[in-house]
C-alpha cells in the first residue's frame, strides 16, 4: 500500500483492497524528490501527518527517497509483493507520476491498482445528462448531491509487515518552518471536527467572518488525507448550516474536476479570451507583489489576512477572497504570482482549490467572479470586521506612524481594471 496524500487508516478503500485476501501489507511511503519544490508548512505538517501514521501501524511505515517510478519497483521487488495498491491520484503530476510507476511495475509484472479518490465524488464522474462536464458551479453542486456517494468505511484488519532491514530509509526531512501549524494526526482532526460539528448549524452566518471561529478549519486535514470528506458528509444534517459546508465541499470536488478535465489551467487562464488582459510584470509590479506579500499595503484586511498567512501557513477564506482581489484588480498583477506563494505558505495548498480560487478573483476561470466585481478592501472590512479584532490581531500598529498609507488608490484602480477589462471583452467580440 503507497501512502500519498491519504495519511490516515479509516475509510481508506484502497487498504481495504490490499488488506482484502489476508496477505501481509508492506505500508510504504515515498519521499519523492518533487516534494522540494513545496512550501515548508505543507512539508513540515506532512512530515508530523507521518510519524502519527506510522504510530498508528506500529512502527511499520517503510520509507524510500528518490524517484517513485524507482522505489517503488524496487521495493515491490524487495519484498516479493504481487500487486502495488493506491488511492487514485488526479492532479497534473500525480497522473504522470503514476503513469511511469505502473509501467515500471508492469515490466516487472507486478500490478499497479488505484482505488478510490481523495473527494466525495471522483474527478470525472460528475456530467451532464450528454455526458459533457459542467463548467459551472451550480448545476454540478446538485448532480453532485443527486449522485451521492459511498458511506465511510471502518479500519480494515491489516497484517502489516516492514520490509527487511537491509535497507531502510528514515522519514523526510523538513526545512525550517516559522509558522505555528495545526497538529497533524487524525486524532486531532477528529477532535476538531467534533468541536465544530455542534455549532455547525450557524455555519453559514458566520463563516465569513475573520475574527470568529467560525470555520471548521481542516483544510489541511483533507488536504493530506487524515479525514475524508464522506466522513464528513456523514455527519452532516438538513440544517441549512450543513447545507452550506456541504456546498464548499462540492466546491472542492469541482474544482479538482476542473483541473482532471483541463490540467493546463494549473498555471494558465481557463477562459482563452484573457491571455489578452494586460498585468503588470516590470520591477515596479514587483515591489507591488512585494508589498503585498508582506502584509504592508497600507489596507489593514489586506496585511492582515498576509499577515495570518505568514504566521500560521493558513487564512481565513474569505480574505483569501479579498487579498487575491487586491492583487489582480488593484495591483494589476498575474494571479500566478498569488497562487505560487500561496501554494509556498499554507499548509493546506491544494492545487485544484488554489489555482481555481485564484482564476475565479481573477475572472479567468470557471464560474469566475466578473472582471469587474472588485472588492474595495475598506468596504469589506466593515462589513465581516466590523470590530476590528481580526485588524487589530494582526496589524497592531494600524492609526499610527508606523503603519503605511494606503498604496494605491481603490477607486483609481478599480477603474484601471475596469479598463482592462473592456480592452479585453471587446476585443473578443
Amino acid at each position: 500500500m503507497w501512502f500519498r496524500r491519504d495519511l490516515r487508516l479509516a475509510d481508506l478503500p484502497a487498504l481495504h483492497a490490499a488488506a482484502a485476501d489476508g496477505a501481509h501489507v508492506v505500508p510504504l511511503f515515498v519521499v519523492d524528490p518533487a516534494f522540494d519544490r513545496s512550501g515548508a508548512p505543507r512539508r513540515a505538517f506532512m512530515k508530523a501527518a507521518l510519524a502519527s501514521l506510522d504510530d498508528s501501524m506500529d512502527r511499520a511505515l517503510v520509507y524510500r527517497h528518490g524517484a517513485p517510478e524507482v522505489m517503488v519497483p524496487a521495493l515491490a521487488a524487495e519484498v516479493g509483493a504481487s500487486v502495488v495498491y493506491v488511492t487514485r491520484d488526479h492532479a497534473p503530476y500525480g497522473r504522470r507520476r503514476d503513469a511511469a510507476v505502473a509501467e515500471a511495475l508492469r515490466s516487472i509484472d507486478v500490478r499497479f491498482v488505484g482505488v478510490g479518490s481523495s473527494y466525495a465524488v471522483q474527478p470525472g464522474e460528475v456530467v451532464k445528462g450528454d455526458g459533457t462536464p459542467y463548467r459551472v458551479f451550480t448545476p454540478f453542486s446538485k448532480a453532485w448531491r443527486a449522485r451521492g456517494w459511498d458511506a465511510p468505511l471502518g479500519v480494515p484488519d491489516v497484517q502489516w509487515r516492514g520490509a527487511p532491514d537491509v535497507h531502510c530509509d528514515g522519514p523526510p526531512s523538513a526545512p525550517p518552518c516559522d509558522a505555528l501549524l495545526p497538529p497533524a494526526s487524525v486524532a486531532a482532526a477528529q477532535d476538531r471536527w467534533d468541536e465544530f460539528l455542534p455549532v455547525a448549524q450557524h455555519y453559514a452566518d458566520r463563516r465569513d467572518l475573520p475574527a470568529v471561529d467560525g470555520t471548521s478549519r481542516l483544510s489541511a486535514a483533507l488536504r493530506w488525507g487524515l479525514l475524508h470528506p464522506r466522513q464528513l458528509l456523514a455527519d452532516l444534517g438538513p440544517e441549512r448550516g450543513h447545507e452550506v459546508f456541504a456546498s464548499e465541499l462540492a466546491w472542492r470536488d469541482f474544482y479538482a474536476d476542473v483541473l482532471f478535465r483541463s490540467p493546463d489551467s494549473a498555471w494558465q487562464n481557463l477562459d482563452p479570451k484573457m491571455h489578452a488582459m494586460v498585468v503588470d510584470t516590470d520591477d515596479a509590479a514587483k515591489e507591488r507583489f512585494r508589498r503585498w506579500a508582506t502584509g504592508t499595503t497600507g489596507y489593514p484586511i489586506v496585511d492582515a489576512g498576509m499577515r495570518q498567512l505568514l504566521a500560521t501557513g493558513w487564512m481565513h477564506n474569505r480574505v483569501r477572497m479579498l487579498v487575491a482581489s487586491f492583487l489582480v484588480k488593484d495591483l494589476h498583477l498575474p494571479w500566478q504570482w498569488g497562487a505560487r506563494h500561496f501554494m509556498q505558505h499554507l499548509v493546506d495548498g491544494d492545487l485544484a482549490s488554489n489555482q481555481h480560487g485564484w482564476q475565479w478573483a481573477a475572472g479567468t476561470g470557471t464560474d469566475a467572479a466578473p472582471y469587474f466585481r472588485v472588492f474595495n478592501p475598506s468596504t469589506q472590512a466593515e462589513r465581516f470586521d466590523p470590530d476590528g479584532a481580526y485588524r487589530a490581531q494582526w496589524v497592531p500598529e494600524q492609526g499610527t506612524t508606523a503603519y503605511p498609507a494606503p498604496m494605491v488608490d481603490h477607486a483609481a484602480e478599480r477603474d484601471e481594471a475596469l479598463r482592462r477589462y473592456r480592452l479585453v471583452t471587446a476585443g473578443s467580440r
